[in-house]
This record gives structure tokens, C-alpha cells and sequence, in this order.
């Protein structure tokens, strides 16, 4: 009983280790904890701080070139919706993706920012989804399109039809989405790199972001807007990276 009392201490300081582990900080978009804070609330959220390839970012002066199109290739998934408690998430089934000059990025999620975290000379829009790929080595690319109120939009009507009752728990749904549906009819866009827009902000993130813009109602941008009035990380600076436009 004596060993076992010398040894309580060390057992308690390695499963409070383990449960910091397994938690990470908490981190919001106000306060203490809000996106200046993040590159100090842990070592592992460095690069919000130190990171020269943040996003979002302020698209001002892209350098006009011959871009290679964006090929789609969605299929309905089933509708799988996660409010993790800063946003809400829609993780997409298997089979879709984008190619880009013949590398292929497979669709893993959609979720949304209000208002858009990406400006356009210095113009923000009501709201952004961003839909999240990964390559087959891992690397991440993320397709940006920008809403703005106006005709309503079946793939985001989808979605608030289901709104989740629960926090950070995926609930699974008899309905299905179309993530095409989210897409502008003109897919020419801007790019460049930069990193995730939310803690740990890693980098070496290729970013598309349509130029045109898509709608949503009035109904269906309050809805969201009343779950997260703001979750948009500032716009961070470009640090000497070259935007591009598509001509």
C-alpha cells in the first residue's frame, strides 16, 4: 500500500498528460481564446502565429494566367451533419472529387463560415463554404464558394432542413446531398497556398476559391447565421505568396 501510495501521484500526472492529449485547447472567434490568441493557446497552434502561408486572405492582386479547369466529379452522399461546435459539417461519402491538371483530390467534407473568411478586394460575402479534398499522399485542397443572399439553394436548403439537435456527434439522416448543387454555374477561380483557416492552421494547403459567386435565401443564411453569428478567422497576410486568376 505504501509503494502504491508513492506511485498515486505519477499515475494521476500521467492520465491528466493523457487527457490533455486527448482534448485539445479549447479555441472560439472572441475572447481569450479567439484567433489571436490561437498561436498560444498550445505549441501545437504555432503556426497560426508563426505562419507565413495563412489563410483566409484579402484576394487583391492576383496575376492573371491561363489556369487549368477544375473538373467535377460529385455524387449525392448521404447526408451526414456534425455541429462540432464551430461550425457545421457535412461529411461527404465516397466516390467524389475534383481534378486539377490530372491530380486527383477526393471530396471528404463540406462546412460553412460566416460571414466569408476570404474578401475580394476587400469585399467579404455573406457567406462561404468551403469544400475539403485530400489527395491520395494526404495533401489537402480546399474549393472556397462565396453566397450571397438571393435565390434559394437546394444543396444548403438540404442541409438546414436537418439541423443536428446535438453538438459534436455526426447524426446520420434518410436524406441525401448533392454537393454540386453548392457550385456557381462558372467555375473560373483564384488560387493560391495557404493553410487551414482554424487551429492547428497547417500549412501547404492549395486553396481554390470560385470567382463567381452562389446564392442562398434569405431564410437559409439566417438560419445559419443564427447557429454561428461569426465564425470567420480574420484575413491574414499574403507574406509574399502570388495569387492567381483564371483568364
Amino acid at each position: 500500500m505504501k509503494n502504491l501510495a508513492l506511485l498515486l501521484p505519477f499515475v494521476l500526472s500521467g492520465l491528466l498528460s493523457h487527457a490533455q492529449e486527448s482534448h485539445p485547447p479549447h479555441w472560439s472567434y472572441e475572447g481569450g481564446t479567439g484567433p489571436s490568441h490561437w498561436g498560444n493557446l498550445s505549441p501545437d497552434y504555432s503556426l497560426c502565429k508563426t505562419g507565413r502561408e495563412q489563410s483566409p486572405i484579402d484576394i487583391e492582386n492576383p496575376v492573371v494566367e491561363k489556369l487549368p479547369p477544375i473538373d467535377f466529379h460529385y455524387l449525392p452522399s448521404p447526408l451526414k451533419l456534425i455541429d462540432n461546435g464551430h461550425t457545421l459539417q457535412v461529411n461527404y461519402g465516397p466516390g467524389s472529387y475534383i481534378t486539377v491538371s490530372g491530380k486527383k483530390y477526393a471530396l471528404m467534407q463540406f462546412h460553412y463560415h460566416h460571414p466569408s473568411e476570404e474578401a475580394v478586394h476587400g469585399k467579404h460575402a455573406d457567406l462561404e463554404v468551403h469544400l475539403v479534398h485530400q489527395d491520395a499522399e494526404g495533401h489537402l485542397a480546399v474549393l472556397a464558394v462565396l453566397f450571397q443572399e438571393g435565390a434559394s439553394n437546394a444543396a444548403i436548403k438540404t442541409v438546414v432542413d436537418h439541423l443536428p439537435s446535438v453538438k459534436e456527434q455526426e447524426i446520420a439522416t434518410d436524406a441525401t446531398v448533392d454537393a454540386t448543387g453548392l457550385l456557381p454555374g462558372t467555375r473560373d477561380y483564384y488560387t493560391f497556398l495557404g493553410s487551414l483557416t482554424t487551429p492547428p492552421c497547417t500549412e501547404g494547403v492549395t486553396w481554390f476559391v470560385l470567382e463567381t459567386r452562389s446564392t442562398l435565401s434569405r431564410a437559409e443564411l439566417e438560419t445559419l447565421a443564427k447557429l454561428y453569428p461569426h465564425n470567420a478567422r480574420p484575413v491574414q497576410a499574403l507574406d509574399g505568396r502570388t495569387e492567381k486568376a483564371g483568364n
